[in-house]
């Protein structure tokens, strides 16, 4: 099931790794105050069914540790393993009290440096947007956990305003919810099951997408690897890399421009959720002036 985003500027780990190296600085300030709060977390984290301190977990692309955290609350920190190609992020995860005793490990989530069946837990959070295959990815996780083990896949989800779609896929990868399932299902995963997540503010207004929009769980019932056959990685040329700067900068500025709608819409999608509270109310006479107010400055600013 291929997607249809034509762009994707920063779905390369060229372009991400040179993202975060910014993004790093200020990412549970800026990122996470709109649109990956701790309340998303933990709500996110239940289907991941984190029942005993004693479970084996990979946390993969954790970044600075923030989902980490929320495991951590349930698993022993000695249990849980923490990896991310950004040593930018990774340095942030480390300076963080609460997540000493965690494995913390630098490598690629499409080519996890772990023994097949190792985990009783796989989750990933905010990561699988900047996978150039993402079925790679979800095949990993289904070999390096134990039967009977359960991935969460935490990420966006895909918009289908106009303006919303076009900068959401200039930016990354914004999967349907069909598309986590098709992956999943293609991985070797039973019992694949999706539920909706999102921030307080942005509660029933789903036309936009959202950066943290889903957790999809599926369970792993045979041992060894994805019974997927998928052809071998290709290997990165570095002088390749080198040679292409250019235009990895070039990405790198388109893309996150791109992103940056992401980054403000918090600031006029709470006034969206007023257009949307002014047609509920209106129906039976009681819509306030507060709606009504809000609702304008939503349609100035969002349409």
């Amino acid at each position: 099931m291929p997607s249809s985003a034509p762009l994707r500027f920063i779905q390369h780990k060229n372009e991400a790794k040179a993202f975060y190296a910014f993004l790093a600085q200020v990412y549970d300030y800026v990122v996470n105050p709109g649109h990956w709060t701790t309340d998303m977390r933990d709500e996110a984290l239940v289907p991941a069914d984190l029942s005993s301190p004693t479970l084996s977990v990979c946390d993969v692309g954790g970044g600075t540790g923030f989902c980490t955290q929320g495991i951590v609350k349930s698993v022993l920190p000695t249990n849980v393993t923490l990896l991310d190609q950004s040593p930018h992020q990774l340095s942030k995860a480390r300076a963080k009290k609460d997540l000493e005793g965690v494995t913390i490990v630098e490598g690629d989530a499409e080519d996890l440096p772990f023994p097949t069946d190792a985990y009783d837990r796989y989750v990933s959070a905010g990561s699988i947007e900047y996978w150039p295959d993402p079925q790679r990815g979800i095949c990993e996780a289904y070999r390096v956990l134990k039967p009977g083990g359960k991935a969460c896949m935490i990420g966006p989800v895909h918009p289908t305003f106009w303006l919303s779609r076009w900068m959401a896929d200039a930016w990354m990868l914004f999967p349907t919810e069909d598309e986590y399932v098709h992956w999943f299902e293609q991985a070797g995963f039973e019992d694949v099951q999706i539920v909706r997540i999102g921030p307080k503010w942005y509660r029933g207004v789903r036309r936009h997408g959202l950066i943290m929009g889903c957790s999809v769980t599926g369970i792993k019932t045979a041992a060894g690897e994805s019974p997927l056959n998928l052809p071998d990685k290709p290997a990165e040329s570095r002088t390749e890399l080198n040679s292409n700067f250019l235009k990895v900068a070039l990405r790198l500025l388109l893309g996150t421009a791109a992103g940056f709608y992401y980054f403000v819409l918090p600031i006029y999608s709470t006034c969206i959720v007023g257009i949307d509270l002014e047609r509920t109310y209106s129906l039976s006479g009681t819509l306030d002036s507060v709606h009504q107010r809000s609702g304008l400055a939503a349609f100035w600013l969002a349409f």
